[in-house]
């Protein structure tokens, strides 16, 4: 009886990193915060549970910010039509989303529009964002 006690609670410990990893989009973004960037992704990094891209943007007055995007996760976006290929370093791209909460130079992406046209959403459904026709599995306005 007490080695399954002990082994229950060692299965609960395992289980609690993992849930408090994934967020809300509240916790860390701001939906009255909407950005539109352009810039050259400098990393992708296909991370589970979310995506981040590195974008480099050159503002109208010169100076240079470094941003980073959350995507959904890898299997999810693949899903949606990302392929690696798609975002290598140098591939200037116009991302839509949400400003971190905190201000920092960093987004929730939604839509990402890439040089041939192609616009794919990036964003994590379920997560709290902003209902706003972006994610193809909203449902439809009433």
């Amino acid at each position: 009886m007490m080695l399954r006690k002990l082994l229950a609670v060692s299965l609960l410990c395992l289980c609690v990193p993992a849930a408090n990893a994934h967020h809300a989009f509240a916790s860390e973004f701001d939906a009255t915060k909407p950005v539109k960037l352009r810039g050259k992704i400098t990393k992708m990094e296909w991370i589970n549970p979310h995506a981040w891209m590195h974008l480099r943007v050159t503002n109208d007055d010169g100076s240079v910010e470094d941003w980073m995007i959350e995507a959904g996760p890898p299997g999810a976006l693949v899903r949606r039509g990302w392929k690696k290929s798609s975002v290598r370093p140098g591939t200037e791209v116009l991302v839509e989303g949400y400003q971190a909460t905190d201000g920092a130079l960093r987004a929730n992406g939604r839509d990402v529009t890439f040089p041939d046209g192609r616009r794919l959403f990036a964003g994590s459904s379920g997560t709290g964002a902003p209902l706003d026709g972006s994610d193809p599995t909203e449902p439809p306005p009433e």
